[in-house]
């Protein structure tokens, strides 16, 4: 089979051995963790900025699509294709190109795995504090591109709070630096273009480099497991917490459904009968941790915790968490599919808003489970069903939207660390404006005037939510 056009010239570019252009090849590239929708017309593997400036000035001329891509662990569906075009995957800009501990940073391709940074620079005691429970798969550049969030941001902020600085093309193949680059100083004078682009998913220029900021370990750490007979005191114990001036490093919350799941999988020593736990990090230097550790276990207490545990090695505590890190696969041993939100709401209204999602699973005749980053109300419920079954489907897609809404209605927001993509974007007008809308695309189209990056994502297009389709992977993990 002769390589169409469009491949002959990405293989100028790249190299025989970075094009892929047959069938078979691009149906791997179809979908992300979220769903499918078509092939690419090709997928390409820079290893250069030099490499990527070209494949996007080719794009441009021939008014060809660029969705950039990372591992494909995504969960809104931000690096599937929805109109054809040119899949440029950083699987080989994956290098770290420096690291400046004297400055507390690192610059790195765009295609590095978030763990691989950490492990670069943990004899240093250092690491990179966003940690996305898919850290061991998911690249940076993803990263960036849906502003990623995790357990332990609850203290130190999200993707966001940890990017210094960007290189990236933009759609004319134009090379621009943000923040920090290199030598210089984070503290340029001029707006936020690093902050502007991180979270953007893809949609306003492709990232070829990132300057990250980096942290010291701390001194110790300590994790306790919360144990609960009633749901509704796991949740009231989050907001009591916070109450008293505590900011744990990590405050994660798992209903009875998701831990026994988790415990069978995993075997990390969760109480199968309890109806909810806590997984609460506190860390810091030695005698703080101590205190703010018996602060927490008194307002777990009162708040009435069975139990209070502290993990007593290192080990056990490695263990607790690689049981909450890897709970979205435990579910996919038990039911066929399962459709993961991500919602925010004040952290005050959790109990009202567990009791909600339980009334949509009896309302909709489905199975919900809940584990969520409770300390910054950020909900992950994972909805359970069979993709085979087309009514099941329809149910699960209504009982989302129904979620999301109450979201939006109790203050909170669509999404807290997988973006918007195409799984949300039709919903954006639940939150904002028809004038916040309209200002976001014209910011959108100072960079992308054509809308050939990613386009279909963030911003509503007019179908329908419902035209979604599910395809889950049960070893996606948020």
């Amino acid at each position: 089979m002769k390589p169409t056009p469009l491949a002959s010239e990405l293989t100028r570019i790249c190299g025989p051995d970075a094009v892929l252009w047959q069938p078979d090849d691009l149906m791997l590239y179809e979908y992300d963790a979220l769903s499918a929708r078509r092939p690419p017309d090709a997928v390409v593997f820079p290893t250069t900025t030099a490499q990527v400036v070209e494949i996007v000035k080719l794009a441009a001329r021939e008014k060809i699509p660029v969705i950039a891509r990372g591992a494909g662990t995504g969960l809104s569906g931000g690096a599937v294709v929805t109109e054809g075009g040119i899949v440029v995957s950083f699987a080989r800009m994956k290098k770290i190109l420096e690291i400046d501990l004297e400055n507390e940073r690192a610059r790195v391709q765009p295609g590095v795995v978030n763990l691989d940074l950490s492990l670069a620079v943990a004899d240093h005691g250092y690491y990179f504090v966003p940690d996305p429970s898919s850290q061991k798969a998911c690249t940076l550049g993803g990263n960036v591109a849906e502003n990623s969030g995790g357990p332990h941001t609850l203290a130190y902020g999200v993707t966001t709070n940890h990017v210094l600085g960007l290189e990236a093309v933009l759609p004319d193949g134009q090379v621009i630096h943000t923040g920090a680059h290199g030598t210089r100083s984070s503290a340029r004078p001029g707006y936020d273009v690093t902050g502007l682009l991180v979270g953007s998913e893809g949609t306003m220029a492709v990232v070829t480099e990132i300057t990250v900021r980096l942290a010291r370990r701390p001194e110790a750490a300590k994790t306790m497991l919360a144990i609960y007979s009633a749901v509704a005191d796991a949740t009231r114990t989050v907001a009591a917490i916070t109450a008293r001036g505590i900011t744990p490093a990590a405050l994660e919350m798992m209903d009875g459904f998701t831990l026994r799941a988790v415990e069978a999988a995993t075997h990390a020593g969760y109480p199968m009968d309890s109806a909810a736990v806590l997984l609460i990090e506190v860390e810091g230097i030695a005698e703080a941790v101590d205190e703010q550790a018996e602060e927490i276990e008194a307002v777990c207490r009162e708040s009435h915790a069975r139990e209070v545990r502290r993990a007593r090695t290192r080990e056990e505590s490695d263990l607790l968490w690689k049981g909450r890190k890897n709970a979205f696969g435990a579910l996919g041993r038990i039911s066929p599919s399962y459709y993961v939100q991500d919602g925010v709401i004040p952290r005050t209204r959790l109990p009202e808003m567990l009791d909600y999602i339980a009334d949509v699973g009896r309302r909709h005749d489905l199975v919900i489970g809940n584990i969520f980053h409770a300390g910054d109300g950020n909900l992950h419920p994972l909805i359970m069903f069979d993709n085979r079954n087309r009514s099941q489907s329809e149910r699960v897609l209504q009982a989302a939207s129904e979620i999301m809404a109450k979201c939006v209605e109790m203050g909170g927001s669509l999404t807290g660390e997988h973006g918007v993509g195409i799984e949300k974007n039709e919903l954006m007008p639940l939150l904002f404006s028809a004038d916040d809308l309209d200002a976001m695309h014209r910011l959108k189209d100072v960079f992308n005037p054509a809308g050939m990056l990613n386009p279909g994502k963030v911003l509503p297009t007019g179908k329908m939510c419902g035209e979604l389709r599910i395809q889950v992977s049960a070893g996606a993990a948020a």
